[in-house]
């Protein structure tokens, strides 16, 4: 009789990822994509379409960074934040800010990317290189990704979610070799929840809404074209660049429009021992894909 593995499929496509992952870490001469900018927005831990909710007891959450909330001028629990920043509320530099999100928004929307993904999945356990990694429905997070940036402290990661971005409580978004928030975006189709305890690090830049659960705490922006954001003794600290990236250096302040350089998305790779190493890789991973595909019987 065949012999069935619980999660064959499951793995399989894990194995995939993983060699996905492992071929852009070894092309040392990939296309490296500039950042987006968000212009006037950049100056926003939080900004909202249909207002911001702050539960939890008064001072719970800190935020590093201006809040504000267009069109709908709302914010409940104001008395629960501890404010490193301005209440722009409903004001013109609100305004003028959702107008550049907007502009963000669908620049990240329209990036090509370097690899994709189906069906909803989970980016547990990947070590990434700067690129452009889309999942035309949702992504989550059960446990740590890891942001790698080789040395390159001007890496740029841009995440495309056609639906929804969750993280399970407790997950993390790690960043190494250099990796800074400030340079990490999230582009989410619908809405954005973290769970309790969650560690994360990037812009999210979500069309509807987004919402911290308790103890959730953010290297980056809570930006929400249309809906609401929605916090619970949450932290929140607006990224900004450092030179030389997480491993020390001197602020530089708002990240510049357009980037800071490297070769455009959808750049030619030079062949290089790296190169022939993700070959190998590649050639690896689908020889234990055909031999899953064959019955294993007694």
């Amino acid at each position: 009789m065949p012999i069935t593995t619980k999660g064959t499929a499951a793995n399989r496509a894990r194995l995939i990822a993983g060699l996905a992952s492992a071929v852009l870490l070894a092309q040392n001469a990939a296309a490296i994509p500039t950042d987006v900018s968000l212009g006037s927005a950049c100056g926003f831990a939080v900004l909202a379409g249909s207002g911001i909710t702050v539960a939890g007891a008064v001072n719970s959450t800190t935020i590093t960074g201006d809040i504000g909330t267009h069109p709908t001028p709302s914010i409940t629990g104001l008395g629960n934040v501890v404010l490193n920043g301005a209440n722009q509320a409903d004001n013109a530099v609100t305004m003028n800010a959702k107008g550049d999100l907007t502009t963000a928004y669908n620049d990240a929307a329209g990036r090509t990317y370097d690899a994709t993904y189906a069906g909803g999945f989970d980016l547990v356990g990947l070590t990434l290189p700067s690129g452009v990694y889309n999942d035309s429905s949702s992504l989550f997070l059960s446990g740590t990704v890891t942001l790698d940036a080789q040395g390159n402290p001007d890496a740029v990661w841009i995440f495309q979610a056609g639906s929804s971005l969750i993280t399970a409580s407790d997950s993390a978004v790690a960043l190494i070799g250099g990796a800074q928030a400030c340079h990490v975006f999230w582009q989410v189709g619908s809405s954005a929840t973290l769970g309790t305890g969650t560690e994360f690090a990037g812009n999210i830049m979500a069309l509807q809404s987004i919402t911290l659960n308790t103890g959730a705490t953010m290297d980056g922006r809570a930006l929400a074209l249309n809906g609401a954001v929605t916090l619970d003794n949450n932290v929140i600290t607006r990224a900004v660049c450092i030179a030389g990236g997480n491993t020390g250096g001197t602020p530089t302040g708002e990240t510049p429009p357009g980037g800071t350089g490297g070769t455009p998305t959808g750049g030619t790779p030079t062949p290089d021992a790296g190169s022939t190493l993700a070959l190998a890789l590649i050639g690896f991973g689908g020889v234990l894909l055909l031999r899953g595909k064959q019955d294993v019987r007694a």
